[in-house]
């Protein structure tokens, strides 16, 4: 039997007596929490589902002595393996209809991309090379299920970092000795740090010379002592039931403030020290930035084929499917998701070597975050403009079919030409989930938001287009013309 991680032992790792804080009061145990157990028991289902002997080639790989984990952590050395860890992460994607977000495949690629791009680090220093290379392979070897926090609390934007009037505001190195450095204060946004093992702390937003406090990357587990995770209002625990609320119930993955009080880090978990423009370098001159977002846009085109065909059933289920402007809206919705998927495909075919590996094409990425975070509310307005009322007049949960009198009137007056009336029902409420709920406005703000707001992925845009090709065919057109002997000969006298 392959050795490779399952979903017992993840969510029985997780059982760590980590400092989770919701609604005032610190969860015994995130695995039977009921703002939790969900989220929880669907990252158990990722790990089972490539735990499975009919999944195992197709979504691990060996590492070395028997032992299988996830494709995320393969650094891919050619196309074919490439485009084989793309598949194994649809796949995994697919199992949530693209709803997780920080699912362990993100953060995993973030540091394969950087590992990729080791010299960087050792420019920086060996140790600190080390300890990441060293770090990579532990993580990879266990299937960690990873989490980061690489923004600061937003406070006064008007200030730099280092500006802020509270100094506490942003993790910071307060000491450090011969074993380590000791952190303080907070970071954004821990989606997911509920159910994963460990968290990567870094900066993916600028620092300047004389914020080297802030200067750090490191790695620590989720129940290192002095670290508390502050939950978000839990959309898992306002949903009324799985029949009521299926995405919100299962998928909702969290987002936290992660506060660090006097945490020491070893230095065996540093990566970066001191150096401002290290914490930069980390992300954007490794490959880390393009794996992790290149990851995204893998996830988000099962999501987007997911929402296509909410949009379809919705047409079907009200019977305007074959009206020409609804058809119309389908498929310019249709072509919005194959284009997302044809720029994902695109990534690869022209992808490139790069000394031992072979990564996506990183302009192509960028494009694809650009138009994708105008594209998803796009998307979720046609599916409300094409389901109307349908989904706001539902019975407010499945006890209302307690009642006989009710569950009559609701069986005759939701009617569909396709569907019972219970299973007009039970579609509208998992549309609504999907594009009107609460936990579906917390995914438009994501959504459009994840990769930075628009003048952050339009300014990565710009420094990775090929201006000099775009422009070289301007001059070659201009240098292959001059202008007419009489026109010249006019302008001289």
């Amino acid at each position: 039997m392959a050795d490779v991680k399952t979903g017992g032992q993840h969510i029985a790792s997780l059982r760590d007596g980590r400092s989770v804080y919701l609604d005032g009061a610190l969860v015994a145990d995130v695995t039977t929490h009921p703002a939790f157990r969900g989220a929880v028991q669907s990252a158990g289902m990722l790990y089972d589902y490539q735990a499975r002997p009919e999944h195992i080639e197709r979504m691990t790989f060996d590492c070395g002595g028997g032992r299988r984990v996830s494709r995320a952590w393969q650094m891919p050395r050619s196309r074919e393996e490439l485009v084989a860890r793309r598949q194994a992460l649809s796949s995994w994607s697919a199992q949530s209809c693209g709803f997780i977000g920080r699912s362990p495949d993100h953060v995993a690629s973030a540091l394969i991309g950087q590992v990729m791009g080791i010299e960087v680090f050792e420019k920086h220093g060996p140790a600190r090379a080390k300890a990441l290379r060293d770090y990579v392979a532990e993580a990879t070897r266990q299937d960690w299920f990873l989490t980061y926090v690489i923004i600061n609390p937003q406070a006064d934007r008007s200030k730099a970092w280092g500006e802020q009037a509270e100094a506490d505001l942003s993790a910071r190195i307060v000491d450090e000795d011969a074993g380590g450095i000791t952190i303080r204060g907070g970071k954004m946004l821990g989606t997911s740090s509920i159910m994963a093992n460990e968290v990567l702390v870094a900066n993916l937003q600028p620092l300047k010379p004389g914020e080297e406090n802030l200067a750090f990357s490191c790695a620590l587990p989720m129940n290192t002592k002095g670290l508390k995770v502050l939950s978000r209002k839990s959309y898992e625990a306002h949903a009324v039931s799985e029949w009521d609320n299926p995405l919100s119930s299962r998928y909702d993955e969290n987002d936290a403030v992660v506060w660090f009080q006097d945490v020491k880090v070893p230095w065996e978990r540093v990566f970066v020290h001191r150096d401002t423009d290290m914490c930069r370098a980390q992300f954007h001159d490794t490959w880390g930035h393009t794996m992790q977002n290149y990851q995204a846009q893998i996830r988000l085109t099962e999501k987007l084929r997911f929402l296509t065909g909410i949009a379809r059933r919705v047409a079907e289920t009200i019977g305007t499917v074959n009206m020409p402007p609804v058809r119309d809206a389908l498929g310019k919705l249709a072509a919005q998701a194959a284009g997302v998927e044809a720029i994902l495909h695109g990534m690869e075919a022209s992808g490139t070597q790069q000394g031992e590996w072979f990564v996506p094409n990183k302009h192509m990425m960028y494009a694809a975050q650009v138009l994708t975070q105008e594209l998803y509310p796009q998307i979720v307005s046609t599916i409300r403009d094409l389901a109307g009322g349908g989904m706001i007049m539902l019975p407010s949960s499945a006890a209302d079919y307690g009642n006989p009198e009710l569950a009559r009137i609701i069986r005759t007056t939701q009617q569909s030409p396709v569907a019972t009336p219970d299973e007009r029902v039970k579609f509208m409420k998992l549309a609504w989930d999907a594009v009107g709920s609460e936990f579906a406005s917390r995914h438009l703000q994501y959504e459009m938001f994840y990769a930075g707001a628009q003048f952050v992925t339009r300014g990565h845009s710009w420094r990775t287009y090929d201006w000099d090709r775009a422009l070289g065919m301007v001059d070659g057109l201009l240098d292959s013309y001059t202008m007419p002997e009489n026109a010249t000969a006019g302008r001289a006298a």
